[in-house]
């Protein structure tokens, strides 16, 4: 009798493959033919060979995307430091070796446009990354993404505001990605207040620690997507594991030992990891030629800047090969390759569930105590990544001894019932380790959905307010109250506008304070605001009555307990100059305020700074006197025609002066990066759920065959097919289905805990749930529907011939 296929192990005659003996060759000659299995075992052979090197693959390529974050934010960072200057602590005095820089940013329907102007005061200027030469006044040098947006039809709003000539692309070395929109353009006298002159170009600047939450999302992302590859990839290496055994089985009948056929078992996995590097890298390789066509919270990189560190893929080179080894001796220790067949689970025990409790229970002690506990960030970092890793591991550890608990709690039923059931009461460690991945991969899917929409909530909740007030606040230096007239007229003038209000607001101090310079060496003194602006402007402050140009009024504010400086009173000397910041104080600029200055009571409106201690019209106190006076404006618009009118607006605000900023938070620039993130992930939850699912159907037909003497029997006693097919629909839902209701139980959990941790509302992401959860229910029947027709082949009388 044919007890078992051995096919495919080289073996043409019924001596032993190999005598099994000790040393190093022996081992070699075993690693060998196991490779040789792997690859040379038929079409099935290949093709589980081919499913565990693409599951291993898509986990190496994750790997190396992770492992090319440290160079990629290093070439990102490094481009970004290179290009630009924001201003040199003793600013250099003008040369043939300097230029004056001023910032041009503004927006384009939620787009981030990058802008500078230059102006050099030589003929030997210092030239930014990516350009030839500077350009000159009325000249503009764009990005290739610009140049492409300038050309659509629909961006005249944009080529109006730029009202430059191009001549010129920047090069990559100027740029930080290829989608990034930025300029270089010419400076005029409209910027001349924004400015700075610089000697050379190299931003030198002190990191500041990353924020909590960019913390929360940088670990959490980390964990999320590679605590599933890790499980992914110990479940791929097993794929074809029943035939396997088989095979082992076979060889132990013409001779080889134990250790023999686990060193052979070692080999054939290899192969599989092996290739599994292969694939990766090609998947690796084909993806980060995308690299360029993502951007997230505004970082857009070069596909070049995608490298793994050579340490760490090196590392992965490594680990990918030992994990498959490691896994498959450790699955060898709870099964026995007889002679005569394969042993399972030698001594029966139950599974307990006391010890499995010890790594969700740890987790969730190490993400609750970062609730109380305001430790620094980075070991608030480990706590947090370690705290994760061990949930989601406790998820794995705890699904067995569940699937265990409640099917042997069942009984009783239709007939195809109790054969599902009955068969995951013999063995149900095919169907856990399939559905382990399922479960790791979906509850990190949901706990990552889980921040995510509560963030990009709380962001659309904070925009949405900005945007219902419809206006624009804008600020920019003023060198006198013409041009801030001259901008409020123009922006009066702009279809769509309703009104315009705007002020000239500095600082002015106490006459003799020298300051007191602190430990960082900032300079700070007693000093309080001033705002210079029409009578119009000021009515709008304070009820100052009667008013016309060269009047001056100090305002009281509300309330006795407010504070006010002293020194702000009728006949009052003061300093235009006070002394402040980095730089040595410069010359007094003394001023006196009129005996006829009125007292008036300062109105605070909602969403506006607080009036100035002093307010003065123009022909009292000019702002060409005042030290870094800016200008402040304020811009309502009609509801209707609203994208549209906020676009004129920016336009009107660029021509008055470009180096003028817009301050309120019109777009939700957040919005489209978060629902980019979250569709990444739900993407890659769902492209593991299939390829687990594929591991699924192998692992179910490799049952049936086992299982082909008793279809046989069934069949020839006349159980319908049909019976069969919903045995086996219910053999692979009632894993699928414990381990998705464990899923959503951690990853809410997880979601929920991570939320309280960051003190912010928890908002559960119900659709991506309901989606992930009817994909694994999909699942179930994808997997019943392929294997349907191996079934059918199965249950066939010729079934019973022996020979």
């Amino acid at each position: 009798m044919a007890l078992l296929d051995t096919r495919g192990t080289g073996s043409r005659s019924g001596r032993a493959p190999h005598r099994p003996s000790g040393g190093p060759a022996a081992w070699l000659r075993d690693l060998a033919l196991g490779a040789r299995f792997a690859v040379t075992g038929g079409r099935e052979g290949w093709f589980r060979t081919a499913l565990s090197a693409v599951g291993v693959g898509i986990g190496v390529a994750v790997l190396l995307l992770a492992a090319s974050a440290p160079t990629l934010l290093n070439a990102w960072h490094g481009r970004e430091k290179a290009r630009e200057n924001l201003g040199q602590l003793h600013e250099p005095r003008a040369s043939d070796h300097t230029l004056r820089y001023a910032q041009a940013d503004t927006s384009f329907h939620g787009d981030a446009v990058r802008g500078r102007l230059v102006r050099p005061d030589g003929a030997h200027p210092p030239v930014p990354p990516g350009l030839q030469r500077l350009p000159g006044p009325g000249e503009m040098v764009v990005s290739p993404a610009l140049r492409d947006l300038l050309a659509k039809p629909g961006s005249g709003p944009l080529r109006d505001r730029l009202d430059y000539r191009a001549v010129g692309t920047i090069g990559d070395a100027g740029l930080l990605g290829p989608r990034e929109l930025t300029f270089v353009a010419g400076m005029d006298d409209r910027s001349a207040g924004e400015s700075y002159r610089i000697s050379r170009f190299g931003k030198i600047f002190d990191p500041q620690p990353p924020s909590t939450r960019l913390v929360l999302l940088i670990v959490l992302a980390c964990v999320v997507l590679l605590m599933p590859v890790m499980v992914f990839v110990g479940t791929a290496v097993r794929f074809g594991s029943d035939r396997r055994e088989a095979r082992l089985a076979a060889l132990r009948l013409v001779g080889a030992d134990i250790p023999t056929t686990r060193r052979i078992a070692a080999g054939e996995a290899v192969v599989g990891a092996v290739l599994g590097l292969a694939v990766g890298l090609l998947i690796f390789l084909a993806g980060r030629q995308a690299a360029g066509a993502v951007t997230l919270w505004d970082v857009n990189v070069f596909p070049a800047d995608v490298v793994p560190a050579p340490a760490l893929a090196a590392l992965i080179a490594v680990l990918v090969p030992a994990v498959a080894v490691g896994v498959t001796l450790f699955a060898q220790r709870s099964v026995t390759a007889e002679p005569l067949g394969v042993v399972r689970d030698r001594p029966v025990r139950r599974r307990r569930i006391a010890w499995r409790l010890v790594l969700p229970l740890t987790g969730l002690g190490l993400l609750s105590s970062l609730i109380w506990a305001p430790d620094p960030v980075w070991f608030r970092a480990v706590r947090l990544g370690v705290g994760s890793a061990l949930l989601l591991l406790g998820v794995t550890t705890l699904l067995p001894w569940l699937v265990e608990a409640v099917v042997g709690r069942l009984h009783g039923g239709p007939v195809p019932w109790q054969l599902a059931v009955r068969r995951l009461q013999l063995s149900s460690a095919a169907a856990n380790r399939a559905v382990a991945g399922i479960t790791v991969a979906v509850a990190g899917a949901i706990a990552i959905h889980m921040v995510f929409t509560t963030f990009q909530a709380g962001f659309a909740h904070a925009y949405a307010k900005t945007a219902a007030r419809q206006v624009i606040e804008l600020s920019g230096s003023a060198t006198d109250w013409r041009q801030t007239a001259k901008a409020l007229a123009t922006l009066r003038g702009t279809p769509g506008v309703t009104w315009a209000h705007g002020s000239v607001d500095a600082l002015v101090g106490r006459p003799g304070d020298r300051g007191t310079r602190g430990p960082d060496g900032f300079l700070s003194s007693d000093s309080a605001f001033v705002t210079v602006g029409d009578c119009a402007e000021l009515r709008r402050r304070a009820p100052i009555g009667s008013c016309r140009d060269g009047d001056v009024f100090v305002t009281e504010p509300r309330g006795s307990h407010a504070d006010r400086p002293g020194f702000i009173r009728p006949g009052a000397r003061l300093n235009l100059n006070p002394p402040g910041g980095y730089t040595a104080p410069g010359p007094p600029r003394p001023w006196t305020v009129p005996d006829s200055a009125r007292r008036v009571t300062a109105v605070q409106h909602p969403d506006e700074d607080p009036p100035g201690a002093l307010l003065a019209t123009p022909g009292a106190l000019s702002p060409a006197l005042l030290q870094d006076p800016e200008m402040k404006l304020r811009v309502g618009y009609d509801k209707a025609g609203e994208a549209a009118t906020v676009e004129r607006i920016r336009t009107a605000a660029f021509r008055a002066n470009p180096g003028m900023r817009e301050m309120s938070a019109i777009d939700n620039p957040h919005d489209r990066q978060y629902a980019g993130v979250r569709t990444a992930v739900y993407v890659g939850a769902v492209v593991v759920l299939l390829l687990i699912g594929a591991g699924l159907i192998v692992s179910t037909v490799e049952q049936l065959r086992e299982r082909r003497r008793l279809l046989s029997v069934l069949d020839a006693y006349g159980t319908p097919r049909s019976t069969m097919g919903w045995s086996v629909l219910w053999q692979t839902a009632i894993p699928v289905v414990l381990g998705l209701g464990l899923a959503v139980t951690a990853g809410v959990g997880l979601g929920t805990v991570l939320l309280t941790t960051n003190k912010t509302g928890v908002q559960v992401d119900w659709p991506v749930v309901a989606g992930l959860t009817g994909i694994g229910a999909g699942l179930i029947l994808l997997v019943t529907l392929l294997s349907l027709p191996p079934l059918w082949r199965m249950m066939r009388p010729d079934g019973l011939r022996t020979e």
